[in-house]
C-alpha cells in the first residue's frame, strides 16, 4: 500500500528526504500526515522518525544546504526547513521511565521500539520517501474500520501518560465511526485511570478539550465522558445536556470552540481550562448573551452578524426551544443598522453624564422602533 498526495511530491519535501537518504539512513514519514493521508483527510503537520541521532539529522540537512533548528534536541528532535516549510525528525525512542505526566525517553534502535511508544495503532503507521506504507504493529485494519484501539494494553498506554484519555475522546470524534461505538478495554482502563487527570498541567487539558470541541459532532464523546466521570475531573460542575441540539441547531456551520464550550456551563473556564484571554472573553460574552434577553437584531446591531447567530442557536439550545424562522432576517436588520444621531447633535442642549444617558435613551427608542426613527424623529422626541 502506498500514499500519493501532492505534499510527498512538494520540492521541499523531497529535499529533505533526499538529504537523509543521501546519508544511507532510515527515513519515514509517521503520525497523523500517514494517518490522515490514508483517510484522505487534510495533512497539516509533517513529522517524520529516522533511525540515526539528531546530530547526524543536523549534519546531513546542512551538507545538503537545509536549515536545522534543535526545537526538541534533548528529545531526539530537529526541525529541517526546507522552503520556509518545517518538518519534524525525530530519532527513534523509547520510554524509559513514565509518571503520567512526562516521560523519560531513550533513543531506540528499530522502527518497532518507535511504534510501541505511540498512543494508538492508528498513529503508529509510517511511509517511506515514496509512499510505501510500512505498519509495524498491524494498525492498518483498525484505521481503515475507524476503530480508535490503544497500542497493547490501553490502561499501561494511559498510565505513561493521562492526557491519553482526552486524546482518546478526540480521536474517536474526529476520526472514529460512530456507529460502531466505543472501544470497551479503552473505557474501562479510562474508569480505572481517570484520577490521573487531576495531576495534569491545565493548559495540556484545555488544549486537548479545544481540539475535542472543534470536531463537527463531539456531543457523544462528551456524554461518554460525563458517564465515566471524566467530564468532572475536567469540567467539574459543568452540563453537557445542551451540547447535542448545540450542534444539531448549527448544521453545516463551521465548528467553534467557543459556543460549544459555552454550553457546557461552567463559569470559570479560563482558570479550569487555561485558556487564552481572547477565547475566554468570547466564552463569557456567548454564555451571557445566550442566557439574556436582547434579542437577535439587537445583539446583531450592538456586536456582528456571527456572534448574534451563535448567542441565539446557543440560547434556543439552552431553552429547548426551536430557532425562529425569522432568525436570519432579525440578524441581518440589526447588522445592517447604524444609529442615525450622535452625541453632537445634542450638544449643547445635554452635557456630562445627562448627555450620556439621554443619548443611550434615544438609542433604546430607536431598536424597540426594529431601527426605523429617524435623526429628526429622535430629536423630535425630545421636544415633546
Amino acid at each position: 500500500m502506498k500514499i500519493d498526495q501532492p505534499w510527498l511530491h512538494a520540492p521541499s519535501t523531497r529535499a529533505v528526504c533526499e538529504a537523509l537518504t543521501a546519508g544511507e539512513v532510515e527515513i519515514y514519514f509517521v503520525g497523523g500526515c500517514v494517518r490522515n493521508a490514508l483517510l484522505g483527510e487534510a495533512v497539516s503537520d509533517l513529522d517524520l522518525s529516522t533511525n540515526v541521532p539528531p546530530q547526524r539529522v543536523v549534519e546531513l540537512a546542512e551538507a545538503a544546504g537545509l536549515k536545522a533548528v534543535p526545537t526538541g534536541i534533548e528529545h531526539g528532535t530537529i526541525t529541517v526547513v526546507a522552503e520556509g516549510i518545517p518538518h519534524e525528525i525525530t530519532t527513534f525512542r523509547k520510554d524509559v521511565e513514565t509518571d503520567g505526566r512526562r516521560a523519560v525517553v531513550a533513543f531506540a534502535d528499530s522502527i518497532i521500539e518507535d511504534a510501541r511508544r505511540r498512543d494508538f495503532t492508528m498513529n503508529a503507521l509510517y511511509a517511506r520517501p515514496d509512499g510505501t506504507v510500512v505498519d509495524p504493529l498491524g494498525g492498518l485494519p483498525d484505521l481503515e474500520a475507524r476503530r480508535v484501539r490503544f497500542i497493547g494494553t490501553a490502561e499501561d498506554r494511559i498510565r505513561e501518560d493521562y492526557l491519553r484519555i482526552l486524546r482518546y475522546f478526540r480521536f474517536h470524534t474526529w476520526y472514529g465511526r460512530a456507529e460502531e461505538g466505543f472501544d470497551p478495554e479503552a473505557l474501562a482502563a479510562i474508569a480505572e485511570t481517570q484520577e490521573g487527570l487531576d495531576q495534569l498541567s491545565r493548559e495540556r487539558v484545555g488544549a486537548e478539550m479545544v481540539k475535542l470541541l472543534s470536531a463537527p459532532d463531539p456531543a457523544p464523546s462528551v456524554a461518554v465522558m460525563r458517564q465515566l466521570g471524566v467530564l468532572a475531573h475536567v469540567l467539574p460542575g459543568s452540563d453537557d445536556r445542551a451540547l447535542a441540539p448545540l450542534v444539531h441547531l448549527e448544521g453545516d456551520l463551521p465548528a467553534e470552540a467557543e459556543t460549544r464550550l459555552a454550553a457546557l456551563g461552567r463559569e470559570d473556564l479560563r482558570a479550569a481550562l487555561r485558556l487564552s484571554k481572547a477565547m475566554a472573553a468570547r466564552v463569557t460574552l456567548l454564555r451571557d448573551l445566550a442566557i439574556g434577553t436582547m434579542g437577535p437584531a439587537e445583539l446583531a446591531y450592538r456586536y456582528d452578524a456571527k456572534t448574534a447567530h451563535r448567542a441565539m442557536l446557543l440560547r434556543s439550545a439552552l431553552l429547548e426551544m426551536p430557532v425562529s424562522p425569522e432568525l436570519e432576517t432579525e440578524i441581518s436588520l440589526g447588522a445592517a443598522a447604524r444609529l442615525p444621531i450622535s452625541a453632537q447633535d445634542l450638544i449643547p442642549q445635554f452635557s456630562g453624564a445627562v448627555l450620556g444617558r439621554t443619548l443611550k435613551k434615544l438609542e433604546a427608542d430607536w431598536i424597540a422602533a426594529r431601527f426605523e426613527l429617524t435623526r429628526e424623529a429622535l430629536l423630535q422626541s425630545l421636544r415633546t
